[in-house]
């Protein structure tokens, strides 16, 4: 791999004729980059396809190419890929339909918009994993009657199928009204009772590590109904028979489904597995009731997945932040509080309690300025990439408390490129800082020549357009091809030099 021409294939500032050199030389490496240009022609596209075959499914994808410029004959994974964005031909689906190579016929049964015919040849192919991945993703009218199926695998396949109808669901739970499964993955290959060993030693094997099978198709069987219990359409008087099952992968996928009864609710905050009860802990459906007596479940993860919980009162989550550890994204319980009780909450005696408010980047600007005057650093450290905040607010943050909120007053996005610089020079070097400072669009040359004293910063400052042209040129022979690679992608880097890198044909 050429790390200095696969940046330079990146390049947004690229001449169209260094491009078209490219494309002339391209390996696969360097096709994958040139086809994610978004300046590439059709022309370049056709020519890139010319040159490395497979680049062609990425272009079709990324809608570069159109149905006029592949044969499918050809470049058959493009033609599919253009099927499976549904700008492909319909005598393409019918070709596929026949096609003798099963992996082909496979990726066929999971467009859209199929001919029925061609739904329907596929339904009928010899070969169950083309059946089954039509039966995951086709309409209703053919998942319904593929519930029916012999196989237990295409069973499964329609369980999980978001269009499946809520009876048809029902009955692949239940089994009523459905002939028996005959067949399932283990029993195909092996003699029953088998159960898959999960230290394998057979390298083509593709049994699950839990395969299993005594007559029942047990394994197979236990992931319809996840895949059920995962499915919205699935009836919730079918979907509550599970709150009792002795498979913990059952209860949890259960206990995360939002229309839980409070019954069940019940029942599951008593479940032995913490698991299960973190998983209902996030459930919307959870009434004031049991939100509080969960709020003291002796595990932190249980904790945790309620702090998540859209719900959650308050005052339990207040309590919650302040012994249980929340993580750093914006809880949606704190995204929608109302500006009384963001007010509340930024005004609260616990720093945990603000800390939830000041993850917030819609904040009025009084509260927003009075977080960011707080005097607890944790605090600080949250409302620091607050847009909005002043120079001096920003540089008074760092000034308090250092290296411990340096970091965050580096991302936030209106800091100035004074600011950045003199954080650049700090004594010691704070390594967050310098990676935020050097993807910082308001850096300027002092601080990024100071971020590329740092390993892990000068990667990233090495592809910033503020750096000086003779600097970028001189990072092309880094010892460090990703610093080289950066330094190739980088816009500012002279169009004469672009145009001397990219070999002649």
């Amino acid at each position: 791999m050429n790390h200095v021409l696969c940046g330079l294939a990146a390049n947004p500032s690229l001449p169209s004729a260094a491009v078209d050199r490219l494309i002339a030389v391209a390996d696969a490496d360097l096709a994958e980059a040139l086809a994610g240009r978004a300046d590439l022609s059709r022309d370049q596209a056709v020519a890139l396809v010319s040159r490395v075959a497979d680049s062609a499914v990425g272009l079709a994808y990324g809608g570069r190419l159109t149905a006029a410029d592949i044969d499918p004959a050809a470049h058959p994974t493009a033609a599919l890929a253009l099927l499976d964005g549904g700008v492909g031909r319909p005598e393409w689906a019918r070709l596929f339909a026949s096609d003798p190579d099963a992996g082909r016929r496979e990726k066929l049964a999971a467009c859209p918009g199929l001919p029925p015919d061609v739904l329907e040849r596929l339904a009928a192919d010899p070969d169950v994993r083309v059946v089954a991945e039509l039966a995951e993703w086709a309409p209703p009218e053919v998942a319904a009657a593929l519930a029916g199926h012999p196989h237990a695998e295409v069973r499964r396949a329609v369980a999980a199928n978001g269009a499946t109808p809520p009876e048809t669901l029902a009955a692949l739970v239940t089994g009523e009204g459905l002939p028996p499964a005959l067949h399932c993955l283990v029993c195909d290959r092996e003699e029953i009772p088998f159960t898959h060993d999960r230290q394998c030693p057979r390298p083509d094997c593709e049994l699950l590590p839990d395969a299993a099978c005594d007559g029942s198709h047990e394994s197979v069987t236990h992931q319809l109904w996840l895949a059920a219990l995962l499915n919205p359409a699935t009836p919730t008087e079918v979907a509550v028979r599970f709150a009792e099952h002795s498979s913990t992968q059952l209860r949890r996928s259960l206990a995360a489904r939002p229309d839980l009864p409070p019954a069940v609710c019940r029942r599951l905050s008593e479940d032995p597995v913490p698991g299960v009860r973190e998983d209902l802990a996030a459930n919307p459906a959870l009434d004031d009731d049991l939100i509080r007596a969960l709020a003291q479940d002796r595990s932190s993860d249980v904790r945790r997945g309620l702090a998540h919980n859209p719900r959650v009162p308050l005052d339990v989550l207040t309590e919650l932040a302040g012994t249980t550890k929340t993580g750093e994204t914006l809880l949606p319980r704190i995204a929608t509080a109302s500006a009384t009780e963001t007010a509340e909450l930024a005004r609260s005696p616990h720093p945990a309690a603000r800390m939830l408010v000041a993850r917030r980047r819609d904040l009025p600007a009084a509260i927003r300025d009075a977080l960011a005057a707080d005097p607890d650093a944790k605090v600080l450290t949250c409302i620091a990439p607050h847009p909005g905040l002043s120079a001096a607010r920003l540089r008074s943050m760092a000034d308090r408390h250092g290296i411990r909120v340096l970091a965050k007053v580096a991302a936030n996005p209106d800091a100035p490129a004074e600011l950045l610089a003199e954080l650049a020079r700090h004594e010691p070097p704070v390594n967050k800082a310098l990676r935020e400072i050097a993807r910082h669009r308001r850096a300027t040359a002092p601080a990024l020549l100071a971020c590329l004293e740092n390993g892990r910063a000068r990667r990233i400052a090495a592809g910033h357009p503020a750096l000086p042209p003779a600097v970028i040129v001189g990072l092309l022979t880094d010892s460090d091809p990703e610093v080289a690679e950066a330094a190739a992608a980088n816009p500012s880097l002279p169009p004469r030099t672009m145009l001397e890198l990219a070999p002649r044909p």
